[in-house]
């Protein structure tokens, strides 16, 4: 089984309809979800944190990168 995790969720991320830690049992369709989502979150979300993608055993995690906008305490 293979989670996509939401590393911090911003403002953004509670006021969307995307779920934090959702399980899917294949690799590749869990690698398309999670680019899929990151992807969404960098176009659709307000553009003040920048969304990077990596894996980390069975885990694709999404997280702020450290050269955005934004502190990363989650109230931006």
């Amino acid at each position: 089984m293979y989670s996509i995790l939401i590393d911090k969720e911003c403002g953004c991320f509670r006021k969307s309809n995307l779920t934090n830690n959702i399980k899917i049992s294949s690799k590749d369709d869990a690698l398309v979800f999670a680019i899929q989502t990151k992807d969404k979150m960098n176009n659709k979300f307000c553009g003040k944190h920048k969304f990077i993608l990596s894996e980390i055993e069975n885990n694709f995690v999404i997280s702020m990168n450290n050269k955005s906008n934004c502190c990363g305490n989650g109230h931006c």
